[in-house]
Protein backbone atom coordinates (compact mmCIF):
# COMPACT_ATOMS: atom_id res chain seq x y z
CA UNK A 1 0.00 0.00 0.00
CA UNK A 2 1.53 3.31 -1.28
CA UNK A 3 1.41 6.44 1.58
CA UNK A 4 -0.96 8.22 -0.84
CA UNK A 5 -3.09 5.19 -0.50
CA UNK A 6 -2.41 4.68 3.58
CA UNK A 7 -3.51 8.91 3.76
CA UNK A 8 -7.04 8.67 2.42
CA UNK A 9 -8.11 5.50 5.20
CA UNK A 10 -8.71 6.44 8.69
CA UNK A 11 -6.99 4.64 11.49
CA UNK A 12 -9.16 1.98 12.17
CA UNK A 13 -9.93 1.05 8.22
CA UNK A 14 -5.87 1.06 8.56
CA UNK A 15 -5.70 -1.53 11.08
CA UNK A 16 -8.34 -3.75 9.18
CA UNK A 17 -6.20 -3.85 5.97
CA UNK A 18 -3.22 -5.16 8.41
CA UNK A 19 -5.23 -7.87 10.00
CA UNK A 20 -7.97 -8.85 8.06
CA UNK A 21 -6.86 -9.85 4.55
CA UNK A 22 -4.18 -12.48 6.41
CA UNK A 23 -7.10 -13.90 8.38
CA UNK A 24 -9.39 -14.27 4.76
CA UNK A 25 -6.29 -15.39 2.65
CA UNK A 26 -5.50 -18.52 6.11
CA UNK A 27 -9.27 -19.52 5.67
CA UNK A 28 -9.55 -19.42 2.43
CA UNK A 29 -6.32 -21.01 1.35
CA UNK A 30 -7.67 -24.25 4.05
CA UNK A 31 -10.95 -24.40 3.23
CA UNK A 32 -10.13 -24.34 -0.49
CA UNK A 33 -7.95 -27.61 -0.28
CA UNK A 34 -11.49 -29.08 0.39
CA UNK A 35 -12.96 -27.68 -2.73
CA UNK A 36 -13.51 -30.43 -5.71
CA UNK A 37 -13.80 -28.35 -9.04
CA UNK A 38 -15.27 -29.88 -11.75
CA UNK A 39 -14.94 -27.91 -15.91
CA UNK A 40 -17.50 -27.55 -18.04
CA UNK A 41 -17.62 -25.74 -21.15
CA UNK A 42 -19.77 -24.26 -24.56
CA UNK A 43 -18.48 -26.67 -27.41
CA UNK A 44 -15.17 -24.94 -29.22
CA UNK A 45 -14.29 -23.14 -26.12
CA UNK A 46 -10.71 -24.34 -24.52
CA UNK A 47 -10.87 -23.80 -20.61
CA UNK A 48 -8.41 -22.32 -18.01
CA UNK A 49 -7.47 -25.66 -16.33
CA UNK A 50 -6.73 -25.22 -12.50
CA UNK A 51 -3.28 -24.49 -11.70
CA UNK A 52 -2.72 -23.06 -15.96
CA UNK A 53 -1.36 -19.84 -16.57
CA UNK A 54 -3.19 -18.11 -19.01
CA UNK A 55 -1.90 -15.34 -21.90
CA UNK A 56 -2.66 -11.82 -23.10
CA UNK A 57 -6.81 -12.32 -23.31
CA UNK A 58 -9.59 -10.55 -21.08
CA UNK A 59 -11.47 -12.78 -18.81
CA UNK A 60 -15.09 -11.51 -17.33
CA UNK A 61 -16.94 -13.34 -14.38
CA UNK A 62 -19.75 -11.92 -11.87
CA UNK A 63 -18.91 -10.71 -8.97
CA UNK A 64 -20.91 -12.87 -6.62
CA UNK A 65 -18.29 -15.69 -7.24
CA UNK A 66 -14.71 -13.76 -6.48
CA UNK A 67 -13.81 -15.94 -3.96
CA UNK A 68 -14.14 -19.68 -5.71
CA UNK A 69 -11.95 -17.66 -8.56
CA UNK A 70 -9.59 -16.12 -6.21
CA UNK A 71 -8.83 -19.97 -5.23
CA UNK A 72 -9.19 -21.35 -8.61
CA UNK A 73 -7.39 -18.60 -11.00
CA UNK A 74 -4.45 -18.17 -8.21
CA UNK A 75 -1.82 -19.15 -10.91
CA UNK A 76 -2.63 -17.67 -13.93
CA UNK A 77 -0.36 -14.40 -12.94
CA UNK A 78 -3.45 -12.39 -13.49
CA UNK A 79 -4.44 -8.82 -12.92
CA UNK A 80 -7.92 -7.47 -11.55
CA UNK A 81 -9.08 -4.22 -12.27
CA UNK A 82 -10.32 -3.13 -8.74
CA UNK A 83 -11.88 -0.03 -7.35
CA UNK A 84 -9.75 2.18 -5.30
CA UNK A 85 -12.45 2.13 -2.37
CA UNK A 86 -11.68 0.95 1.01
CA UNK A 87 -13.74 -2.45 -0.33
CA UNK A 88 -11.21 -2.27 -3.26
CA UNK A 89 -8.15 -1.78 -1.10
CA UNK A 90 -8.93 -4.36 1.01
CA UNK A 91 -9.89 -7.23 -2.02
CA UNK A 92 -6.24 -5.87 -3.67
CA UNK A 93 -4.68 -7.18 -0.36
CA UNK A 94 -6.13 -10.28 -0.29
CA UNK A 95 -5.92 -10.91 -3.99
CA UNK A 96 -2.03 -10.09 -3.79
CA UNK A 97 -2.01 -13.11 -1.36
CA UNK A 98 -2.88 -15.36 -3.75
CA UNK A 99 -0.50 -14.16 -6.19
CA UNK A 100 -3.07 -11.58 -8.45
CA UNK A 101 -2.04 -7.94 -8.90
CA UNK A 102 -4.50 -4.93 -9.68
CA UNK A 103 -4.52 -2.53 -11.83
CA UNK A 104 -6.87 0.56 -9.94
CA UNK A 105 -10.00 1.95 -10.86
CA UNK A 106 -13.51 0.82 -11.85
CA UNK A 107 -16.17 1.95 -14.37
CA UNK A 108 -17.00 4.66 -12.00
CA UNK A 109 -13.58 6.22 -10.87
CA UNK A 110 -10.24 6.32 -12.44
CA UNK A 111 -11.49 4.17 -15.63
CA UNK A 112 -9.53 5.37 -17.61
CA UNK A 113 -6.38 4.80 -15.43
CA UNK A 114 -7.24 1.61 -14.70
CA UNK A 115 -7.79 0.18 -18.48
CA UNK A 116 -4.55 1.90 -19.66
CA UNK A 117 -2.81 -0.09 -16.94
CA UNK A 118 -4.45 -3.68 -17.98
CA UNK A 119 -3.52 -2.68 -21.87
CA UNK A 120 -0.16 -2.81 -20.31
CA UNK A 121 -0.80 -5.93 -18.47
CA UNK A 122 -2.27 -7.62 -22.22
CA UNK A 123 0.58 -6.46 -23.80
CA UNK A 124 3.14 -8.06 -21.56
CA UNK A 125 1.14 -11.61 -21.83
CA UNK A 126 -0.70 -11.88 -18.75
CA UNK A 127 -4.36 -11.90 -18.17
CA UNK A 128 -6.60 -9.14 -17.37
CA UNK A 129 -9.64 -9.91 -15.20
CA UNK A 130 -12.90 -7.95 -14.94
CA UNK A 131 -15.32 -8.33 -11.83
CA UNK A 132 -18.35 -7.44 -14.74
CA UNK A 133 -21.48 -5.92 -12.88
CA UNK A 134 -18.66 -4.47 -10.32
CA UNK A 135 -18.07 -2.93 -7.43
CA UNK A 136 -21.85 -2.00 -7.11
CA UNK A 137 -23.85 -3.55 -10.20
CA UNK A 138 -26.83 -4.39 -10.58
CA UNK A 139 -26.16 -8.04 -10.89
CA UNK A 140 -25.67 -9.65 -14.08
CA UNK A 141 -25.09 -6.47 -15.66
CA UNK A 142 -21.92 -6.04 -17.41
CA UNK A 143 -19.83 -2.60 -17.61
CA UNK A 144 -18.56 -1.25 -20.64
CA UNK A 145 -15.32 -1.28 -19.74
CA UNK A 146 -14.34 -5.21 -20.91
CA UNK A 147 -15.61 -4.20 -24.05
CA UNK A 148 -13.57 -0.82 -24.29
CA UNK A 149 -10.14 -2.57 -23.89
CA UNK A 150 -11.07 -5.35 -25.91
CA UNK A 151 -11.36 -2.60 -29.00
CA UNK A 152 -7.97 -0.96 -27.80
CA UNK A 153 -6.03 -3.95 -27.65
CA UNK A 154 -7.68 -6.94 -29.98
CA UNK A 155 -7.70 -9.27 -27.34
CA UNK A 156 -10.28 -11.66 -27.11
CA UNK A 157 -13.22 -11.84 -23.76
CA UNK A 158 -13.49 -14.96 -21.95
CA UNK A 159 -16.35 -15.45 -19.88
CA UNK A 160 -16.91 -18.03 -17.00
CA UNK A 161 -18.66 -18.49 -13.67
CA UNK A 162 -17.98 -19.99 -10.91
CA UNK A 163 -21.10 -22.29 -8.87
CA UNK A 164 -20.60 -23.84 -5.71
CA UNK A 165 -22.93 -27.16 -5.36
CA UNK A 166 -23.30 -25.56 -1.53
CA UNK A 167 -22.57 -22.68 -0.72
CA UNK A 168 -23.69 -19.66 2.15
CA UNK A 169 -25.29 -16.63 -0.43
CA UNK A 170 -25.24 -13.01 1.71
CA UNK A 171 -27.72 -10.58 1.48
CA UNK A 172 -25.34 -8.12 -0.34
CA UNK A 173 -26.41 -6.50 -3.89
CA UNK A 174 -24.39 -9.67 -5.63
CA UNK A 175 -25.58 -12.34 -3.67
CA UNK A 176 -22.13 -13.35 -2.38
CA UNK A 177 -21.39 -17.08 -3.01
CA UNK A 178 -18.86 -18.17 0.27
CA UNK A 179 -18.73 -22.30 -0.77
CA UNK A 180 -19.06 -24.61 1.97
CA UNK A 181 -16.13 -26.92 2.51
CA UNK A 182 -16.04 -30.07 1.10
CA UNK A 183 -18.64 -28.64 -1.68
CA UNK A 184 -18.06 -29.05 -5.62
CA UNK A 185 -17.96 -26.54 -7.31
CA UNK A 186 -18.47 -26.29 -11.22
CA UNK A 187 -16.30 -23.81 -13.55
CA UNK A 188 -18.27 -22.89 -16.52
CA UNK A 189 -17.15 -21.65 -19.41
CA UNK A 190 -19.03 -19.47 -22.16
CA UNK A 191 -18.36 -18.42 -25.65
CA UNK A 192 -15.97 -15.85 -26.14
CA UNK A 193 -16.37 -11.94 -27.49
CA UNK A 194 -14.12 -10.26 -29.93
CA UNK A 195 -14.53 -6.51 -30.70
CA UNK A 196 -12.90 -5.49 -34.10
CA UNK A 197 -10.65 -2.39 -33.39
CA UNK A 198 -12.78 -0.49 -36.48
CA UNK A 199 -16.18 -1.35 -34.99
CA UNK A 200 -18.68 2.08 -34.72
CA UNK A 201 -18.93 3.32 -31.24
CA UNK A 202 -22.92 2.69 -31.61
CA UNK A 203 -22.38 -0.76 -32.00
CA UNK A 204 -20.35 -0.90 -28.74
CA UNK A 205 -23.53 -1.96 -26.75
CA UNK A 206 -24.64 -4.88 -28.72
CA UNK A 207 -20.43 -5.94 -28.21
CA UNK A 208 -21.45 -5.59 -24.75
CA UNK A 209 -24.89 -7.36 -24.75
CA UNK A 210 -23.38 -10.36 -26.29
CA UNK A 211 -20.53 -10.49 -23.44
CA UNK A 212 -23.64 -10.32 -20.82
CA UNK A 213 -25.06 -13.58 -22.49
CA UNK A 214 -21.94 -14.91 -22.57
CA UNK A 215 -21.18 -15.13 -19.25
CA UNK A 216 -25.08 -15.40 -18.15
CA UNK A 217 -24.68 -18.86 -20.71
CA UNK A 218 -21.61 -19.88 -18.38
CA UNK A 219 -23.82 -18.89 -15.23
CA UNK A 220 -26.88 -20.58 -16.06
CA UNK A 221 -24.92 -23.80 -17.55
CA UNK A 222 -23.44 -23.89 -13.89
CA UNK A 223 -26.60 -24.01 -11.95
CA UNK A 224 -27.99 -26.51 -14.34
CA UNK A 225 -25.21 -29.17 -13.47
CA UNK A 226 -26.25 -28.82 -10.19
CA UNK A 227 -30.14 -28.81 -10.77
CA UNK A 228 -30.53 -25.49 -9.55
CA UNK A 229 -33.20 -23.04 -10.02
CA UNK A 230 -31.93 -19.80 -11.22
CA UNK A 231 -31.50 -17.14 -8.82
Amino acid sequence: MTQETETQFTLSQRIVLAIVPRIVWALLWLVGLTWRYEVVAEEGVTPVLFGQKAGGEIYCFWHQCVLPCAHYFRRTNAVILISRSFDGELITHILRMFGFDAARGSSSRAGREGLLGLRQVLEDGKPAIFTADGPRGPIYQTKMGPIKLAQLTGAPIGAFHLEPEHAWVMSSWDRFLVPKPFTRIVVSWGPWTRVPADLPAEQLEQKRGELNAAIETARLRALSYFHKAEA
